[in-house]
């Protein structure tokens, strides 16, 4: 292969590559062409390689805004400036060629914008979406944060805070004291943003890190890569409570927003989990709802079948699964799957 190779004009050092051998491999062959391929390999996996959560920090480390431009031989010291340690500038150089990430991870990339991993949910505590928005304060051009973190697979809110500033730091508290709060296991979590300062900031990454959370990242100036939180952020600003005058300081902020959050995950029958409150969602307690409801509509069938010229109910099953950034943009179907975002 190596010999058709090179007569059809390719370099002998290329086809080596390729083929995963080494030259001096081939000229031993040559030497002794009847003797069989004597290689060993490892047989067990080295207990110092990196997991595939940490493969893909890196993967999102090297690919975001701050450090797309930049080689691994510049990235590691920066982080490490920063209190944070990944890996070995040589495993960013090995992850990144093996996902042909090395070359072009600047702006000229075609496939910078391409859209983000598929995740799917099928329960709670398993993908969480956070983002920012603004609150308005009595001082004009001064803002409070809202910091929002919901679950995707029950829309309910895990975790808030107001803040007077963005920040990681802030951030990464807030996700710390969640996954406390829920009992979740953060090596079966991902965590979804946009590509703001705060979400991929250096205490947010190390954050993630250490908790094992795997995170998952918009495209840049794309709002439905976030659609969960997006949405979230529209019916807290659309309620007929919400305030048309700003806020005259953070406490008034933070006992509208506490009550908020009473409302919408407590009496807020969502609309995307078929009318069911977030927090009965998340608990288990949907199923037995929905089965209730099912068994009123069917004997209001058998009172008046008239009513009912297609023959059919509405279809009250449980949503099992919730897709984040479905790479098939048809609307499924079928009642076992909800709309994907």
């Amino acid at each position: 292969m190596v010999t058709e190779a090179v007569e059809s004009g390719a370099r002998r050092s290329k086809a080596c590559d390729i083929l995963g051998i080494s030259q001096r491999t081939l000229q031993r062959w040559k030497k002794k062409p009847e003797k069989e391929d004597q290689r060993q390999g490892p047989k067990n996996k080295p207990k110092n390689s990196l997991s595939e959560e940490e493969k893909m920090l890196i993967i999102a480390v090297s690919t975001s805004p701050r450090f797309k431009d930049l080689s691994p031989a510049q990235i590691v010291p920066i982080l490490a400036d920063t209190g944070v340690y990944l890996a070995s500038e040589a495993s960013f150089y090995r992850i990144l060629r093996k996902n042909k990430l090395l070359a072009h991870r600047s702006k000229s990339e075609p496939s910078r914008n391409s859209k983000p991993k598929e995740y799917v949910a099928t329960g709670p505590n398993q993908v969480w979406s956070w983002d920012i928005t603004y609150l308005r304060s009595s001082i004009r051009g001064k803002f409070y944060y809202l910091y929002l973190v919901v679950d995707v697979w029950s829309r309910m809110i895990v975790g808030w805070a107001v803040h007077e500033e963005e920040s990681a730091e802030l951030a990464s508290a807030l996700i710390l004291e969640a996954t406390l709060r829920h009992d979740v296991d953060p090596e079966q979590l991902i965590l979804h943003s946009d590509n703001g300062g705060p979400m991929k900031g250096a205490t947010m990454l190390a954050t993630l890190q250490w908790l094992e959370i795997i995170p998952s990242f918009s495209r840049p100036s794309v709002s439905n890569d976030n659609a969960y939180s997006e949405a979230l952020f529209k019916t807290l600003k659309y309620r007929p409570e919400y305030p048309s005058a700003p806020f005259q300081d953070i406490e008034g902020s933070e006992a509208w927003v506490k009550k908020f959050v009473q409302w919408y995950n407590f009496e807020h029958r969502h609309s995307g989990i078929l009318f069911v409150t977030p927090a009965s969602r998340h608990h288990g307690e949907d199923k037995l709802i929905l089965k209730n409801r099912q068994e009123v509509y069917e004997e209001a069938k058998k009172r008046n079948p008239i009513r009912w010229a297609s023959g059919k109910i509405r279809n009250w099953e449980p949503i099992s699964e919730v897709i984040l950034n479905a790479t098939n943009h048809k609307e499924t179907t079928s009642s076992s799957k909800e709309k994907s975002a």
